[in-house]
Order: structure tokens, then C-alpha cells, then sequence
């Protein structure tokens, strides 16, 4: 008898493209197992007409799947990094993290010109207020205005004149093939990641030893310390993946050096610093580069966007 493994995904272009591929690498590994994909549809894919920082942003586009995972109706599923939250229901746990894509935020404007080119008062499309309050930093003129949807969805907008530049995860971009439209790939000195970003995350029951043992092999543990590390940083600062906290972990052999960074929205406070040690104290870094941005200035920040414990109290 064959095993059948259900793979438990949201509906949009990407979700089923990373979903896909997981589905092809487990039937490449294990040609006896029949794998399929559960479409569902999660609160972040259902609110399109408000933005995400606004409903709250924790879970938004995971808590359906993990419903379905806790229900048995699925087995596994897989979620890019950045929208997974730092607890886990009862139950849960992230089971790997995959090899990262370019973690880079990239740029497509119309006429090909580059972000810091752009007319005075350019408007440029963004859900991310991480995004937001670093392009406002650099370029306080620009308009920012909210861009929600498909990747083709954005695209046409852009096409029809609603924006004059958008910027996306370079990742999912690329993991789609539009790699070619890309202006540029913005260097992480002016845009710092998400966390996790151009990471995949595979979310299993805990006590499922089958499929734990089934998904092993997608784990990549230079990616994995360096998101853990970033993921740390994040569950001390107590955000979600709509907040302007940003994080990205870099692996030097089994040097890891994290870099963080909290902006107000309007890009006109900004809190950065960085961290370095061995890769095994990633998660130990991760609280305490966290816990400096909090004394340097990140919790006056957030208090206005969320509660949060101020430092010290961790």
C-alpha cells in the first residue's frame, strides 16, 4: 500500500510553487509515497482591502493550516519563513528550514530605473511597513502606497501607471521565473531583510515521527542557524511579519553574524545594530541583539504600535 501524505498549503502562485516543490523532492526521495497538496485559504489571503499591519499581524497567514495539521487533515506544511510566528500551537513545531533563496528585496520600476533614481515624490507600492520605513529613511520624499495581491496582480499594476516602482521579495520572484523583470536587487545596507526571508519553513506535529523523519532531509543548517537566530531576535521584540523589525543572519564558516533593526514607520527613527559569536549560541544572540535595540531606543518604537516588554524584563 502506498502512503499518502497531504501537503497543506495557502492557494496563491507562490504557496503552490514552494508547496510543489517540496511535493517533487519527497516523491523524487521516496517514489513509494503518494503526495498531494490541501488548498486553504488563510484570514491574510481573505482581508485584501485593509492592510496586514492593521488586522494584526501574527499568524495572518498561517492559523487555518495549522487548524488543519492539529485536525489531521493535512501532515505537514509549508510556509515561507517570513510569515510563520515565533510560538507554535500545542502540538506543532517547525521541523526544517530550508537552504534560503537571495534574501534580497527587489525592485521592478517602470523604464528600468533604479530605486535611488526615481523622481521626486515617486510612488512606490509596498505592503511591508519593514520596507515602508527604509525607503522613507533613505528617500523621505517618495509616497508609499499599499500593493496587496498575486505577483501578477502587482505587476499589472505596476504595467498600468498605479505605481511608478514596487518592491517584492527577491526570492519569490525568482523562485517564479521573473527573475528578468527585476530593476535591481536592493543591497541589505539599504533594505534588511524580513526574517526569514527566502526561507522555506516545514511545520509538522511533533509526535508525527513518520513524517518528521520523512521531511529530515529539507533541513539546511546553515540557513536554519542563521533564521533561528533572526527568529530570536523577533520573539524578544515580540513582533509579527508586519511590523518594521528586521533581521538578517549571515553564517562564516561557524561564525554567525546577525545584524537587527527597528525603524519607526516613517522612517525617521531608526535603531540598528549587530551581533557575532558561534552558530550554536544563535538563538542566545538572537534575544540579545533584540533585547539592545529595546535599550537603544526599538522599545519607545514599538509601544506605539503594539504591546511589548520593555527591556530588561525579558
Amino acid at each position: 500500500m502506498k502512503k499518502k501524505v497531504v501537503i497543506g498549503t495557502r492557494g496563491s502562485m507562490l504557496a503552490l510553487w514552494q508547496a510543489n516543490w517540496v511535493k517533487s523532492e519527497l516523491e523524487k526521495r521516496y517514489p513509494d509515497i503518494e503526495v498531494s497538496l490541501e488548498k486553504i485559504k488563510t484570514t491574510g489571503d481573505k482581508i485584501l482591502d485593509v492592510p496586514l499591519a492593521k488586522v494584526g499581524g501574527k499568524g495572518l497567514f498561517v492559523k487555518e493550516i495549522e487548524e488543519a495539521l492539529l485536525e489531521g487533515r493535512v501532515h505537514l506544511a509549508v510556509h515561507s519563513m517570513k510569515d510563520v510566528p515565533t510560538f507554535f500551537p500545542e502540538g506543532l513545531h517547525l521541523r526544517c528550514i530550508t537552504e534560503r533563496e537571495d534574501p534580497r528585496d527587489a525592485v521592478f520600476s517602470r523604464n528600468n530605473v533604479k530605486l535611488l533614481d526615481l523622481p521626486k515624490g515617486a510612488r512606490i507600492g509596498t505592503s511591508s511597513l519593514r520596507r515602508q520605513a527604509q525607503l522613507l529613511h533613505a528617500r523621505p520624499d517618495f509616497e508609499i502606497l499599499q500593493l496587496r495581491g498575486n505577483l501578477d496582480t502587482r505587476m499589472k499594476k505596476l504595467d498600468d501607471g498605479e505605481y511608478d516602482a514596487i518592491i517584492l521579495a527577491g526570492a519569490g520572484v525568482n523562485r517564479l521565473g521573473w527573475s528578468a523583470r527585476i530593476t535591481e536587487l536592493l543591497p541589505v545596507e539599504l533594505s534588511l531583510p524580513a526574517i526569514g526571508q527566502g526561507a522555506l519553513g516545514i511545520e509538522t506535529p511533533t509526535n508525527d515521527e513518520f513524517i518528521n523523519n520523512l521531511v529530515a532531509f529539507f533541513d539546511h543548517p546553515p540557513t536554519s542557524y542563521a533564521v533561528r537566530a533572526e527568529r530570536a531576535l523577533l520573539k524578544r521584540l515580540e513582533g509579527g511579519c508586519q511590523v518594521p523589525i528586521a533581521a538578517y543572519g549571515q553564517l562564516s564558516g561557524d561564525t554567525l553574524t546577525l545584524r537587527g533593526l527597528v525603524a519607526s514607520p516613517n522612517g525617521k527613527t531608526f535603531v540598528r545594530d549587530s551581533i557575532s559569536g558561534h552558530k550554536d549560541t544563535a538563538e542566545a544572540m538572537g534575544a540579545e541583539l533584540g533585547e539592545r535595540l529595546l535599550k537603544a531606543g526599538a522599545y519607545d518604537i514599538l509601544k506605539e504600535l503594539y504591546e511589548v516588554s520593555p527591556p530588561g524584563s525579558a
